[in-house]
């Protein structure tokens, strides 16, 4: 190809880029906003962030320390977000959630163009055309679009995922530079510090840090800059980790905890990988683009022998650097060291460290890793949710498809060309026809009803759509028509004297309202309050706390904002997400709102009161409770820290008559049951 011709491919391959890169977007946003909603668990995200506003710190309920977010980055995030624009919080979350996912497939696609084609200072491969190709599975995939809002962290991890993917593709390209003192360049830093940002992120995270800054340091350079590079990644996650433990008493949110994030539930997990394969025939497209990304390597890049051949000099650095490259090597002195004739094993892995290859390789382990993760601890309640980052992750060195354009450069190229060209075109139509079939079969505001499968799995947006009758619950009052929403904001307002409110099981519309039937401290008999005690117990965290003021107490079952519950043992069949269960006994013991047994609902049993009220004084119990609630003197701050994993391990056995015997306290006397009059 002459090089008019060369100039003239390239002009004209850049705008068929672009104009993808926009298709994309553009799909990837219409189907978003189609689906616009704010999930019940969005909103346990934004009562933190109320808090956090109120000035009570970042917690769920005022007064007890508790991280009931996953993703510490996503909470002051939205808080940033609002104390900048003051917008309502749930349009803030579902700005930015969407606004996240969109830059998320930008820089996917980015990333893999420099996969393919280098940088403009180190140019690589032969003329192509760049397609949009496994980014389309993404994008077109019904849960993708239904969390790229949803008020959840995912839109921030796979744009996390997606900036990583740039970065680190551009690292490969780049020559090794370093400043004065070892400092590396702004480049090199900001891509140190956001991988250190991985666990913030969301803690699992943490697997894909590990890998991408591992990879950073096993790269050539010199020992200060290392040094640098580990400053600049740890200072952000050790700091807010120290923090964390000494706060909230824990080396992990809350959540960890409930969901016993390090425990093995194999076959559901993989119960739960088939519910996202199976609705959408996914195994297709998947083994297409792996087929056609494959034959797409071997064409453009060729890598494993060049990764060889590289090896086998001892050469480090990128592909395809050019003159740029010999250029920048008089100005790197101290790269002398390397240019030995023999050259050590590590020196051969630290050399071809920094590459194409090896990059892209390192994305594709990290994918398979949060997989088996993912499926190792049953995968999640979700429909499809948890599995997104590892789809997302696969799917990076194929977002987009390489087509050779122009003659063929030689026998070998056009025979190449001859298996390439026909294999990659086939592929993108069958991915184009599988993504018109998805769109097309797909209804989004589907009428049969949505129920809970028999693995536990929802699809979480339709069924609240049915339940609250909104084609798009986006605000805390849409959920208002919630079965028991509206029942318990009235019941909640009317009270004057403080209370429990606990919902009456088999009724849709109607609340226990438990009051304290004493006298609160300070006040005299028949005395009302001026600031009641109000404590509501119910599964939907979000709807619940979102749609009641910041005084009012907000537990669930499960253990997201409830300490004792979340460090319970998970019932063997649960429900994943929702396994562990803290009968109701335990708040009414731990409140103390009854003491005349006549004044309990009629489905609460005394005795059950009774041995809860003994069991919470375990003194293992007291010290974690000691931990969340006590003041936050400099002496707690040392204890929580330095205990933060043994209270991460502690667990209490729910049946309140265990837990006393568990812990060798006295067994209360039994009283015969005695139903209340209510």
């Amino acid at each position: 190809m002459t090089h008019d011709a060369g100039a003239a491919t390239r002009r004209w391959s850049q705008p068929v880029f672009w104009a993808g890169v926009v298709a994309i977007v553009a799909i990837f946003f219409a189907g978003a906003w189609q689906r616009r909603w704010i999930a019940d668990d969005g909103l346990i995200v934004l009562r933190t962030v109320r808090n956090l506003i109120a000035g009570n710190g970042p917690v769920f309920n005022a007064g007890e320390r508790v991280e009931s977010n996953t993703s510490t980055a996503w909470t002051y995030l939205n808080y940033f977000t609002h104390e900048i624009t003051g917008g309502r919080l749930e349009l803030v979350a579902l700005g930015l959630a969407i606004t996240l996912s969109m830059v998320a497939v930008v820089c996917a696609m980015l990333g893999t163009r420099v996969m393919y084609r280098g940088t403009r200072r180190a140019p690589a491969g032969p003329p192509m055309v760049l397609l949009p190709f496994g980014i389309l599975i993404y994008v077109m995939l019904p849960p993708a679009r239904d969390f790229a809002t949803s008020g959840l962290e995912t839109g921030l991890v796979i744009c996390w995922i997606g900036v990583m993917w740039l970065g680190m593709q551009r690292w490969a390209r780049a020559e090794h530079r370093e400043n004065r003192f070892g400092l590396p360049t702004v480049a090199t830093a900001a891509l140190a510090f956001i991988a250190g940002l991985g666990p913030l992120v969301r803690p699992e995270m943490a697997l894909a840090a590990v890998v991408f800054l591992g990879l950073m340091a096993l790269a050539r350079q010199s020992w200060k800059h290392l040094g640098w590079l580990v400053v600049i990644a740890g200072a952000a996650p050790v700091i807010y980790q120290l923090w964390r433990m000494s706060y909230y008493a824990l080396p992990y949110p809350l959540t960890a905890v409930a969901k016993d994030a390090g425990g093995s539930k194999w076959g559901k997990g993989l119960a739960y990988l088939w519910d996202l394969l199976s609705p959408y025939t996914l195994l297709l497209p998947l083994a297409v683009v792996l087929i056609a990304g494959l034959v797409s390597l071997w064409f453009v890049a060729n890598p494993i022998p060049a990764l060889l051949a590289r090896l086998a000099r001892g050469d480090g650095r990128g592909q395809g650097r050019g003159r740029a490259a010999e250029q920048d090597q008089d100005q790197n002195q101290d790269q002398d060291q390397y240019d030995d004739e023999t050259i050590s094993r590590l020196d051969l892995i630290r050399g071809g460290a920094r590459s194409t290859p090896v990059v892209t390789i390192a994305f594709l382990v990290v994918a398979a890793v949060m997989l088996v993760y993912v499926t190792r601890v049953g995968g999640d309640f979700m429909h499809g949710r948890v599995l997104l980052p590892s789809l997302f992750l696969f799917l990076l060195p194929v977002s987009v498809v390489p087509l050779p354009v122009g003659p063929a450069r030689g026998e070998q190229d056009g025979w190449m060309r001859r298996v390439a060209v026909p294999v990659v075109a086939g592929a993108w139509l069958v991915v184009v026809g599988w993504a018109v079939t998805i769109e097309v079969t797909q209804d989004p505001f589907r009428e049969e009803p949505e129920s809970i499968t028999a693995a536990g799995i929802v699809d979480e947006r339709q069924f609240y759509i049915q339940r609250t009758g909104h084609r798009h619950p986006l605000l805390a009052e849409d959920y208002l028509d919630f079965p028991r929403m509206r029942a318990l904001v009235r019941e909640v307002s009317a009270n004057r004297t403080g209370a429990v409110f606990l919902p009456v099981p088999g009724f849709q519309d109607r609340w226990d309202v438990v009051s304290y039937d004493h006298p609160l401290p300070g006040l005299a008999p028949f005395e009302l309050p001026d600031d009641p005690m109000k404590t509501v117990v119910f599964l939907n965290l979000g709807m619940t706390s979102m749609n009641l003021p910041l005084d009012v107490k907000v537990y669930d079952t499960v253990g997201l904002a409830s300490p004792l519950a979340a460090h319970t043992d998970r019932m063997q069949d649960g429900r994943i997400g929702h396994d562990k269960f803290l009968p109701y006994d335990w708040v009414l013991a731990e409140t103390g709102v009854i003491e005349d047994p006549v004044n309990f609902p009629r489905w609460i049993d005394v005795n059950w009161i009774n041995q809860a009220e003994v069991a919470i004084q375990c003194p293992a119990t007291q010290a974690l409770i000691e931990s969340y609630s006590a003041p936050l003197t400099t002496e707690r701050r040392w204890s929580n820290l330095v205990n933060a994993f043994s209270y991460a391990e502690y667990r209490m056995n729910r049946i309140p008559a265990y837990e006393v015997q568990r812990c060798g306290l006295p067994m209360p006397e039994e009283v015969e049951k005695y139903q209340g009059t209510r």
